[in-house]
């Protein structure tokens, strides 16, 4: 069984999947002082902007999204459950925490310590995962962390570790944001391996962004799969639609295809947008649909088979959210 928003559900129901998405990025401080400034003007705009564009992604053929905004990301699960009222999806939600170095003193100066050594940022997310994310009686099914240009600092590294040993006592699978023009997934591979990790069970994530297929393949013959999840998000220096087309067609032919996963890294309500602004403009592909509306159909024409396009829409994204057994 897959854990959702709306409940536990069977592994052969997942169907097409999305598996890095954000359903709302939100602060809390600011949009409890600053609403108009948050919502944008108000809290009803915002949802009906997040249900608006996940029905046009069912639509296009999606029947499950992966929200992976964790702890300090904007997560604010009231908010996702009333979409997904309104919208028939699966949602799979994530536990971790979303910082490359920062640590805050409540975290940086506690470890909460028991009889198994417990770090408090492993408490955290084992509660998250068997208990409910506080208290919404929503399970989260994933671990979500994070490094970027700095790398694995002390503190990265300490949050890396939290994950493996949340990952080990749960079950619950690994997935990651990197930068992969410092091939760092890489580096997190390694310190997962020191600690047991089954890296078949950790997809590292915006791994799409480079077409460098040695760097590609191994991730994927240490074991992990690649997260292609920034489709639509074409930044000067990253990998362009056409691309990422045709790495993941080459991929395919190298029978690499049952470790590679699809997405856009959208998010439905981003306080940190002006949705007003001009500004938006420029990324009109950075949306739910673009990966079964479009990329499909260019992965189609390129030669990748209905096999390899069922492995990287479903049956992938299968195997890694019917979490294994704790070890």
């Amino acid at each position: 069984m897959v854990y959702t928003v709306r409940g536990p559900v069977d592994g052969a129901d997942l169907g097409f999947t999305l598996m890095h998405e954000h359903v709302i990025f939100r602060d809390t401080e600011f949009s409890k002082d600053y609403p108009d400034l948050s919502w944008q003007p108000d809290r009803a705009a915002a949802l009906n902007r997040a249900v608006t564009g996940l029905r046009a992604a069912v639509d296009a053929g999606v029947r499950t999204i992966v929200d992976c905004t964790a702890f300090f990301h904007g997560r604010d699960l009231d908010f996702v459950r009333e979409v997904n009222e309104r919208v028939d999806v699966n949602i799979v939600v994530a536990t971790g925490i979303y910082t490359f170095d920062y640590l805050p003193n409540m975290i940086a100066r506690r470890t909460l310590r028991g009889p198994d050594d417990r770090d408090i940022l492993t408490e955290m997310f084992v509660r998250d995962i068997t208990g409910g994310i506080g208290d919404s009686g929503i399970r989260a099914q994933i671990i979500k962390v994070a490094t970027d240009l700095e790398g694995i600092t002390p503190n990265n590294g300490r949050i890396l570790r939290a994950a493996a040993r949340a990952h080990r006592e749960t079950g619950a699978p690994i997935t990651t944001h990197t930068q992969p023009l410092k091939r760092n997934g890489l580096d997190q591979q390694r310190l997962f391996a020191s600690e047991g990790v089954d890296l078949s069970r950790v997809v590292i994530g915006h791994s799409g962004d480079t077409t460098d297929l040695d760097y590609l393949m191994a991730l994927m013959d240490g074991g992990s799969t690649t997260g292609h999840d920034r489709f639509g998000l074409y930044l000067p220096g990253w990998a362009s639609l056409p691309e990422r087309v045709e790495t993941i067609a080459t991929l395919c032919e190298r029978g690499y295809s049952d470790r590679i996963v699809l997405s856009h890294d959208s998010i439905l309500h981003n306080d940190r947008n002006d949705y007003a602004s001009p500004r938006m403009e420029p990324l009109p592909d950075w949306r739910m649909t673009h990966v079964p509306a479009d990329v499909v159909p260019l992965l189609r024409e390129r030669g990748v088979s209905e096999a390899d396009l069922a492995n990287l829409t479903v049956n992938v994204p299968r195997r890694i959210l019917e979490a294994g057994p704790a070890y």
